[in-house]
């Protein structure tokens, strides 16, 4: 197995949470995993990106080159865009619909999502409207690790046990609710894959 995903986002939406989940449901099979993160100016809302390499075989760089991830997972749609010339041309973007808005320029969000649609495989997620649904708005960032599940060759029931793992030291239901979130946007996936 090998796997090259980027994970982004804005600062604050959890997305350092989901590449920790990912690591650890990975490490749980024996897999290998490199990681590589900038959040320099996360803290006032500026861009988050975590690369995120796993493999059956040895890993000799954190960094995925441009053209050969296999999955971009992102919770802002405009940073799905940012990232696109780092997937592989048989690669999936898996990205939440709702903009965080910013800055005083943010393209107009039916454009943006038209040129995500036009430019690559693509999953699109109401995380927000389903992290509602699983019990709490926190959950954005599970609802997103959960769309992406059919994409990362991990089965669920590893990711499901990671989240178990993450959460725990929060209680079973903080456990139980993220489960909820992860199983919503996983469903969600399915439905709409193109």
């Amino acid at each position: 197995m090998n796997k090259n995903i980027i994970i982004s986002g804005v600062g604050g939406q959890g997305i350092l949470t989901m590449a920790s989940i990912i690591d650890l449901a990975a490490m749980n099979l024996g897999l290998n995993v490199k990681q590589a993160e900038v959040h320099g100016m996360s803290q006032r809302g500026g861009a988050v990106e975590s690369h995120l390499r796993i493999s059956s075989g040895e890993i000799f760089s954190d960094l995925i080159p441009k053209g050969k991830a296999d999955l971009i997972l992102s919770i802002e749609p405009m940073e799905s865009l940012r990232y696109l010339p780092f997937l592989s041309p048989d690669g999936v973007i898996v990205t939440a619909t709702e903009p965080y808005v910013n800055i005083g320029n943010y393209p107009d969000e039916k454009e943006l999502l038209e040129t995500i649609a036009n430019s690559a495989n693509h999953v699109f997620v109401n995380a927000g409207l389903l992290a509602k649904e699983a019990g709490s708005a926190k959950s954005y960032n599970v609802v997103m690790l959960g769309a992406a599940a059919p994409y990362l060759e991990i089965a669920t029931e590893e990711l499901e046990k990671a989240i178990g793992m993450f959460f725990n030291r929060k209680g079973k239901e903080m456990v139980d609710l993220n489960i909820k979130a992860f199983r919503l946007g996983w469903a969600n996936s399915l439905n709409e894959q193109k």
